[in-house]
């Protein structure tokens, strides 16, 4: 368990580099979903996602560690990787990034601009993985895992700032990729000695963290195809698992219908983009409007890092076939 302490000397690492991002209550998504609705605007970082905040803290505890001219590796679908590159940047590491093949053009774009080696490998997010496990050897570099403690610890500081701006949430909803999100939400939550409900989301198509919390056993759910690619992630990790079964309410799936139909919402009423993973929150609340009715509840954008074609068949009404340009998987629709 990490202590408060813990935490807050995480976050002092985190603001050498970046301030605290905002929280609001928007009126309009308010009345749409008959409740009190705060947004963790994630969205405002240096990287416009909430992993910054882990890697500028790994990496600032690392560099310490390693000699001058040091590189990291790790793989990604494009949030963890910026995370990387721009903090490397900041302390004088290089860094090399695995993504798989057809990943966001966009996301690459700015892990590229970030200045970050970019290699194209496998056709999800475990196969990159793995051959970024197996380049770290030939190529002497220190592998960065997607989930560990200091990952967890700098995460944990969105949800300290939004926890005490809103201490009497009964619930706030979070989407789950391999971890450190919910998991620093918990660790945040445990912390400051609140009760609220803490939420995990996955996609329908990725739900090997729900079927682990459900069940107790991890397994591989195999490939597929999402747009909300921050929650492509076929094996659950243990060690978030642990602190997952421990400390959430519950875990909802969404589909990427509901993540569309949550997207265009958040732009119509905040008029702030989302990526597939940073409305999954707002999908799964959309889900429990009845349950939540009347009271205080919380949502975590944890991103907009979403392509523009993509956005652009979003908010024409459908919903993005990964792979395949300005294509619709639905009619348009008005919602």
């Amino acid at each position: 368990m990490l202590t408060l302490a813990a935490l807050e000397d995480a976050a002092r690492i985190v603001y050498r580099h970046m301030p605290p991002t905002p929280q609001y209550v928007w009126p309009l998504l308010s009345e749409a979903v008959g409740a009190e609705v705060a947004v963790k605007h994630e969205n405002h970082t240096p990287v416009g996602a909430f992993k910054v905040r882990g890697g500028l803290v790994h990496l600032a505890r690392l560099a310490q560690q390693l000699p001058a001219g040091s590189g990291v590796i790790s793989a990604t679908r494009g949030n963890h990787g910026q995370s990387l590159a721009f903090a490397a940047r900041q302390f004088g590491l290089t860094c090399t990034i695995v993504v798989p093949k057809g990943n966001s053009k966009e996301k690459n774009a700015a892990m590229r601009a970030l200045g970050a080696e970019l290699i194209e490998f496998g056709e999800d997010f475990d196969a990159a993985k793995a051959h970024a496990q197996e380049l770290q050897q030939s190529r002497r570099l220190t592998f960065v895992a997607s989930f560990q403690a200091d990952l967890v610890a700098g995460v944990a500081s969105y949800a300290l700032e939004f926890l005490r701006a809103f201490p009497r949430l009964d619930a706030v909803y979070v989407p789950i990729g391999l971890g450190s999100g919910i998991c620093g939400m918990i660790s945040a939550r445990d912390a400051l000695g609140l009760k609220t409900d803490v939420v995990g989301v996955v996609s329908d198509r990725f739900d090997g963290y729900a079927q682990a919390f459900e069940t107790g056993h991890i397994r591989d759910t195999g490939s597929a195809f999402s747009f909300a690619d921050g929650m492509a992630v076929r094996v659950a990790d243990p060690n978030a698992l642990a602190v997952i079964r421990s400390g959430a309410a519950r875990i909802l799936r969404v589909s990427d219908h509901d993540i569309g139909r949550a997207t265009r919402r958040l732009f119509r009423s905040t008029h702030n983009l989302a990526e597939g993973a940073g409305a999954a929150a707002l999908a799964a609340l959309m889900q429990e409007k009845d349950r939540m009715a009347g009271r205080k509840v919380g949502i975590v954008l944890t991103g907009q890092n979403i392509d523009r074609d993509w956005m652009a068949d979003i908010l024409a009404g459908g919903t993005p076939l990964p792979g395949r340009t300005n294509a619709l998987s639905e009619p348009a629709r008005t919602d």
